[in-house]
């Protein structure tokens, strides 16, 4: 199915649904901030924000590849709107019980494990359905635009978060997500999303179109793609290391720094800013001809960075600041190039299963490294996280440049499988 990449109007209708996300964006990270910071403030526990992480990280890994088979048989559409809706309601009864007094941490836990749940189905679902809205030549400039916007909302979420934590309560945050969720359904309706042909077949002895048999399918795409498995390996690793520091990010400003809210903003806001910088430059230049260069290039910044805020000392957060605006910059060079290759090479019909199995895969070791962060965290202090995650990430981005799979990674499985799409379409840049 060509579906609307072949349509020159193709923007209207894409920017409808992408519009409304961006303001259902808003509203999650402005409770992702408030409830954090009211867990800091609870218990100043890092165990608790560990384990805050690790909830949201469990759905991610134990649905991934399932939500992603699913995503594939079901009507797109359908699934993000089932999914904003759930996350509203979710957010609707943890706001009653802060309105009420009788809000407990194992109801902010429960949330959490149900947003991340919700969001493993529709996150491949707006992601597949991108590839079949969006130009191919299209695609680099669409993630950095998805960066952007990230790193936008983390700009103004973070001190908005802050500044409506002094002027109202919890539940007062939590009713403007809900807000934003149901603006974020209200496109869905209106406009059509194209569904990919099903032209994948069952394996012998499994039944047609059996989720078994997708999800088979799925492992075994991917299992069969070198540099994609080398990719996975690296990024577990990375997120190993790199996920708890930034998970236990309000510990280090309270007890490292001495700071509160306000510094934890400024923190949030400066990578957010250089989100914007790095998704502004990806959308206009590309990145190079071979994505994956941009990628790991991306990443060797995103280690400096981290390195930066771990070795910056207490009476030096403007040094820390201009550290994580380097993490931030670099963000979106790796991740936007290397989304763009998938959406490029990956069959329209196996993309659900694919992202989901990459983001599971990935995210795998991540709960194994929150649940020892915490503790040592409180003993060690959070700072040790960022220099050692920082120095392996370093490491991967360099590794990666003498793979000849990796490097090679965007010109597909090389099997010519019936699944594998065309070779990516190249953004148009200056050459690598």
């Amino acid at each position: 199915m060509e579906a609307n990449a072949a349509n020159k109007k193709w923007a209207a209708p894409f920017f409808s649904i992408w519009s409304g996300q961006a303001l259902s964006l808003l509203g999650s990270q402005l409770v992702q901030f408030a409830l954090v910071w009211w867990l800091t403030k609870t218990t100043g526990s890092a165990t608790v924000l560990a384990t805050a992480t690790l909830v949201g990280f469990l759905p991610q890994v134990m649905l991934g590849p399932l939500a992603g088979t699913l995503v594939d048989r079901w009507n797109r559409r359908v699934t993000m709107i089932a999914a904003d809706g759930i996350i509203a309601l979710a957010t609707l009864g943890l706001m009653l019980l802060f309105w009420t007094g009788q809000v407990q941490i194992w109801h902010v836990y429960l949330l959490m494990f149900i947003r991340a749940s919700a969001g493993g189905f529709h996150w491949p679902a707006m992601q597949a359905s991108t590839t079949l809205m969006v130009p191919k030549e299209h695609l680099s400039r669409i993630q950095g635009l998805n960066q952007m916007l990230n790193g936008g909302m983390s700009i103004a979420s973070a001190p908005l978060g802050a500044l409506l934590m002094e002027v109202m309560p919890v539940q007062g945050i939590l009713s403007i997500d809900v807000g934003t969720a149901l603006l974020a359904i209200l496109p869905l309706f209106f406009v059509a999303v194209p569904q990919p042909e099903k032209t994948q077949a069952a394996a012998p002895g499994e039944s047609q179109g059996s989720v078994w048999a997708e999800l088979r399918a799925g492992l075994k795409y991917v299992w069969g793609w070198p540099g994609l498995v080398m990719i996975l390996i690296m990024a577990t690793l990375i997120n190993v290391l790199l996920n708890p520091a930034f998970a236990l990010m309000p510990i280090l400003i309270t007890k490292h720094f001495g700071g509160g809210a306000l510094q934890l903003a400024w923190m949030e806001s400066s990578w957010g800013i250089g989100v914007i910088a790095g998704g502004l430059l990806l959308s206009v230049w590309g990145g190079f001809k071979r994505r994956i260069l941009t990628s790991l290039l991306g990443l060797m910044g995103i280690g400096l960075g981290s390195l930066g805020v771990g070795l910056a000392p207490a009476s030096a957060l403007g040094f820390a600041i201009g550290a994580m605006l380097l993490s931030g910059i670099a963000q979106p060079l790796t991740n936007g190039p290397l989304i763009a290759v998938l959406q490029s090479a990956v069959a329209p019909e196996m993309q659900g299963r694919v992202f989901t199995l990459v983001m599971s895969s990935a995210a795998a070791m991540t709960p194994l490294g929150l649940m020892v962060a915490g503790p040592l965290a409180d003993n060690f202090g959070v700072q040790t996280w960022f220099i050692v995650g920082g120095v392996a990430t370093i490491l991967m981005g360099l590794t990666g440049l003498f793979i000849p799979a990796i490097m090679h990674i965007e010109d597909g499985r090389g099997d010519n499988s019936p699944v594998v799409a065309e070779k990516p379409a190249l953004a148009p840049t200056p050459g690598d």
